[in-house]
C-alpha cells in the first residue's frame, strides 16, 4: 500500500503534504546542514543565524505544510512524518546535521521512532550524523499531563503565537495589533493543527529514545514559557549522546533572540561530530526550576 503523501496519494494530498527545500549558502566543502521551522512559521526563523554560520557550511531550509503561509487543512492529513521525510529526502547527498524547531523537533523525533519500531533507521537513510533540537516540547511520563496542561496549551495557545509575532518584529508592533494577529494566527492553524500538535506531545513519554544514537544538542530558553527549559533538559537526559544548554534570558526563539550565541554553539556542536567526543555534559540546575 502506498504511503498516505506517496505517489499513490490524491493530488489534493499530495500537494498538502508537500514541503519545499532552498539552499541557502553554497558552502565549500564543509558538512551539509538543513534548518527545519516549527509551527505557523517559515523559514526565515533562522535568517539571523545563517549569516553568522562559516561559509564552508552547506545550508538548507525547508518549509512544511505547517509554515506560516501553509495550507490551512494540513491538520486533517494526520500524519505530519511523511511531509518531514519528503524534505529530508529533498537536500542532495543528505542533511548531515537537521536543526528542528518547536513542534517540528517533536515530528522528527516521532519520525525516527515511527521507523524504528518498524525495524528501519531514518537517521542512517538520510545520512543524518547529528541532531540540534531546538525549544522541544517533550515529558518523561504520562502522568506529567494533566487538565492543566490542557488548559494552558488550548486557551493560551494564542499567546505562543503572539511571541513568535513579538520576536519576529523587534517589539515594534503595537500590542494591540499584535494580540489581534495572534489571535488571526490561531484561527489559521485551525482546531485540527493544534490537535496535531498535542498528539505529537502527547507521544513523546513514549518514544524510544535509547534509539536515537546519534550526538544531539538540545538547546532550550529560560524564560520559555512555550517549551519549558526543563524540558530540553529531560529530553537530553533522554538521549544516549546528548547534551543540554539553556540560555539564559532567552524564550521560544534562540536562533533570533540570542543568534550569535546559538550559531555560536552550533557550530561548536558540528565541529565536534569529527572528533566522535560524547555530546553529554553539564546541565544547569537553574532550569530545573522551570519546569511546568
Amino acid at each position: 500500500m502506498p504511503a498516505p503523501d506517496g505517489p499513490g496519494a490524491p493530488p489534493a494530498v499530495r500537494r498538502r503534504c508537500a514541503g519545499t527545500v532552498r539552499r541557502r549558502t553554497a558552502g565549500a566543502g564543509g558538512p551539509r546542514l538543513l534548518m527545519v521551522h516549527g509551527l505557523a512559521e517559515n523559514d526565515s526563523v533562522w535568517d539571523r543565524s545563517i549569516g553568522l554560520l562559516p561559509p564552508a557550511y552547506e545550508v538548507w531550509s525547508a518549509r512544511l505544510p505547517w509554515s506560516a503561509e501553509g495550507v490551512q487543512d494540513w491538520g486533517t492529513d494526520g500524519d505530519l512524518a511523511g511531509p518531514l521525510a519528503r524534505v529530508l529526502a529533498a537536500v542532495p547527498g543528505g542533511p548531515e546535521i537537521v536543526v528542528a524547531h518547536s513542534m517540528s523537533a517533536a515530528v522528527l523525533l516521532d519520525l525516527v521512532d515511527r521507523e524504528s519500531r518498524r525495524g528501519g533507521d531514518a537517521l542512517a537513510r538520510f545520512g543524518i550524523r547529528g541532531l540540534v533540537l531546538v525549544s522541544p516540547f517533550y515529558r518523561r511520563t504520562a502522568e506529567e499531563f494533566d487538565w492543566d496542561t490542557i488548559s494552558h496549551y488550548l486557551n493560551d495557545f494564542h499567546l505562543i503565537m503572539e511571541e513568535g509575532l513579538r520576536v519576529h518584529s523587534g517589539d515594534r508592533l503595537p500590542a494591540s495589533l499584535r494580540a489581534a494577529m495572534g489571535e488571526r494566527v490561531r484561527d489559521r492553524v485551525g482546531p485540527y493543527g493544534w490537535l496535531r500538535f498535542f498528539e505529537l506531545y502527547l507521544r513523546t513519554p513514549q518514544l524510544q529514545t535509547g534509539r536515537i544514537t546519534v550526538p544531539c544538542l538540545v538547546l532550550g530558553g529560560e524564560k520559555d514559557f512555550a517549551a519549558p527549559p526543563g524540558e530540553s533538559v529531560a529530553l537530553a537526559a533522554a538521549l544516549p549522546d546528548a547534551r543540554a544548554l539553556v540560555l539564559p534570558g532567552c524564550g521560544h526563539f534562540p536562533m533570533i533572540e540570542e543568534a550569535e550565541r546559538f550559531a555560536s554553539e552550533t557550530v561548536t556542536f558540528v565541529n565536534s561530530l569529527g572528533t566522535g567526543a560524547p555530546q553529554r555534559g553539564p546541565v544547569p540546575d537553574t532550569a530545573l526550576e522551570h519546569r511546568r
